[in-house]
């Protein structure tokens, strides 16, 4: 089969590979769609990443598509079921799995190799978070559901209340996300440096937008904004550093900054201590998501209720995908649906 593999900064090879077959409890699926993420394209420019994967490595982290084989022991699932897998699944058993607090399990069954025509889903997701996706539910639209389970949980641990004033710094698919989520009941100040991903975020409910490249004291707009106090909430989706210390220096006494994007590995920042100290800041680091908010995402998503198509810039076959990478780096498109299975079609409308 044709698949994505990894080898190193901005190193994307397609190659000819085994297809894979499943083993005790595990499934293989004929992959829908594959969405393009940003910890995609971080993991491409830095050339690999500290929790999930190890070079050279099959490549690809959000697909959904139909079971095509069956392993021993799986009962509950039969060809031709319409699925997605999270890219991982707790051990359930550790010390922090015992406290529900499944994104911190040192055990955590990773997968990835998304960007291929077949996909091997290890017994642990199979057993723990594979869902059945709705026959009506596109599998671009579906494929999504792991960035959208890592923002719940983001927003779970945001300490938000109704009509707080939420700050969101980064105009990527998951500030974008998060600006989705939260419009209906928070007023949402997104700060981003693309004036087309900036109205996006104003369609899915952004009280207001901002351009950094033309607004660049955010903390001073911010507090202009907010009585000269800052925000309630403040969440950083870069995994810049730099843009870590701007959340903060966003923020109210009192308030709580998600600090979201992963940073680069042995990166550090500065922390001013009387801030932090007496007005009572809660930092906060959130990583990754659970099986609740798994379910909860496909759940979203299917209810229609937001218009998560918005996020998808295009519908390319997976011989196009050095390019997306490359359009990725150039911020002209923010998630691809690659498809492995059609024809290069740079826009097509690829309906399932």
């Amino acid at each position: 089969m044709l698949a994505a593999l990894l080898y190193g900064k901005e190193d994307l090879r397609l190659e000819q590979v085994a297809e894979p077959t499943p083993g005790v409890g595990e499934v293989v699926i004929q992959v829908g769609a594959a969405t393009t993420c940003g910890t995609d394209l971080k993991v491409w420019r830095r050339g690999g990443h500290a929790k999930m994967l190890k070079l050279p490595t099959l490549f690809g982290h959000e697909a959904a598509g139909h079971i095509v084989a069956v392993g021993a022991g799986v009962t509950d699932w039969q060809i031709g079921d319409r699925i997605v897998a999270n890219n991982s699944a707790p051990c359930m058993k550790c010390f922090f799995c015992q406290r529900q607090e499944y994104s911190l399990c040192p055990h955590i069954t990773w997968n990835n190799g998304t960007f291929a025509e077949y996909l091997k889903i290890p017994s642990a997701i199979v057993q723990h978070n594979m869902l059945r996706v709705p026959d009506d539910l596109p599998f671009q639209l579906a494929s999504m559901t792991e960035p959208l389970a890592c923002v719940l949980h983001g927003i779970a641990r945001s300490n938000i209340k109704p009509q707080d004033r939420v700050v969101i710094l980064g105009d990527g698919a998951i500030g974008l996300m998060f600006v989705a989520v939260l419009a209906d009941t928070t007023e949402v100040m997104l700060w981003g440096g693309n004036d087309h991903r900036l109205e996006i975020g104003e369609k899915l409910g952004a009280a207001k937008i901002f351009n950094y490249h033309q607004i660049p004291d955010i903390p001073g707009v911010v507090k202009e904004l907010t009585q000269g106090w800052g925000a309630d909430v403040v969440i950083e989706a870069t995994g810049v550093p730099s843009v870590w210390e701007t959340a903060i220096a966003c923020a109210r006494p009192g308030a709580t900054v998600n600090l979201f994007g992963g940073c680069p590995r042995d990166t550090t920042i500065t922390v001013n201590t009387e801030q932090l100290h007496y007005s009572e800041l809660t930092l906060k680091g959130v990583f990754h998501n659970t099986p609740k908010y798994v379910r909860a995402a496909l759940a979203l998503i299917a209810s229609g209720k937001i218009p998560f198509e918005l996020l998808i810039s295009e519908v390319r076959s997976l011989q196009d995908l050095e390019q997306v990478f490359c359009d990725m780096k150039a911020r002209k498109v923010i998630k691809v649906a690659m498809i492995p299975h059609a024809p290069s079609a740079p826009g097509a409308e690829i309906k399932f």
